[in-house]
């Protein structure tokens, strides 16, 4: 998804239901020939048979060993002791890193593709960096983030560690340090220390709001009308029911209620596969819920699925 500009107006609706988006081939989506419908809560935006097809031939399952491109090995930063490893294809440049929404990261080596892997694996093993953070362990590191020569510190003295290892590939060429920060890019400055999680879209339901920023795949928006008669521990949300209006709220237990000019963020990849059209009313109809805390420090992405792919 393109950055989409602070200040710009959101206001759409889901129509009909979600579909599963096909198979990539060829530089363009083939429709799913299953029409299969996807849950509006979940991050994936194909079928089972469609993903499982994709990922017959893909570099994130190994199952493309073969891929004669130069690759990356990178190090990523979302936190104080947020620091991952890993890689993209060469000609991706610092894509991937924006796609993940990394705060910061530096470039490690460079070379074959299984050398990036073995190098990947040696820093997993040897130093125990991850692979993967939980989105919500990503998100709550944004809200209270240190100063930049903070961050760009942390990941010297990783990349420092790392490059002492013995094991280090013969033919991955390592690169000198230079931190990378996306503080401007993705104004991270605009980001409250207490934001709101938006939920999965259902048929009817609507988003209303002002982009504040974006990072990677969220979106955080300041809401316009949402919850106006909701209290604390409550939950607003699109209701689905037979015999009930598209958008109507409905209460629930165990979240925070949101009141108008509450800012909240959304995970742009739950919008994959539905049909977008304009809102009719003035209200954010899907769930608003209070942001998980320590959560997201014990989970890892393995555990909900990857964020895309090289």
């Amino acid at each position: 998804m393109s950055l989409l500009p602070a200040g710009k107006r959101l206001a759409f609706a889901a129509q009909g239901e979600r579909l599963c988006l096909g198979v990539w081939r060829a530089g363009r989506w083939i429709v799913c020939p299953y029409g299969a419908v996807l849950d509006g809560a979940s991050a994936k935006d194909q079928c089972a048979r469609c993903a499982q097809l994709d990922r017959s031939r893909s570099v994130a399952a190994d199952t493309m060993a073969d891929d004669p491109r130069p690759y990356g090995v990178y190090l990523a930063y979302f936190g104080p002791g947020l620091l991952k490893v890993g890689i993209t294809a060469a000609e991706r440049g610092p894509a991937r890193l924006v796609e993940q929404g990394a705060v910061a990261y530096a470039w490690l080596g460079r070379g074959p593709l299984m050398a990036a892997r073995r190098a990947e694996a040696l820093l997993g093993s040897a130093l125990s960096v991850p692979d993967r953070f939980a989105k919500a362990a990503k998100r709550a590191a944004r809200g209270a983030l240190p100063p930049v020569p903070v961050r760009a510190a942390e990941l010297a003295q990783l990349h420092r560690a790392a490059r002492q290892l013995a094991g280090w590939p013969e033919t991955l060429e390592p690169v000198e340090f230079a931190c990378a920060d996306h503080t401007e890019l993705f104004g991270l400055d605009r980001i409250p220390g207490e934001v709101a999680e938006l939920g999965g879209m259902t048929p009817g339901a609507e988003i209303v709001g002002e982009v504040l920023t974006g990072v990677g795949a969220d979106v955080y928006l300041r809401l316009a009308g949402v919850g106006a008669e909701a209290g604390v521990g409550e939950e607003i949300g699109a209701k689905a029911g037979a015999g009930t209006g598209a958008g109507e709220r409905e209460r629930g237990a165990g979240a925070a209620g949101a009141v108008a000019g509450a800012v909240a963020v959304m995970d742009a990849r739950l919008l994959s596969g539905w049909v977008l059209g304009p809102a009719v009313g003035e209200a954010t109809t899907v769930p608003v819920r209070a942001a998980a805390r320590g959560a997201g420090e014990r989970e890892r992405e393995g555990m909900g699925g990857q964020e895309g792919l090289f």
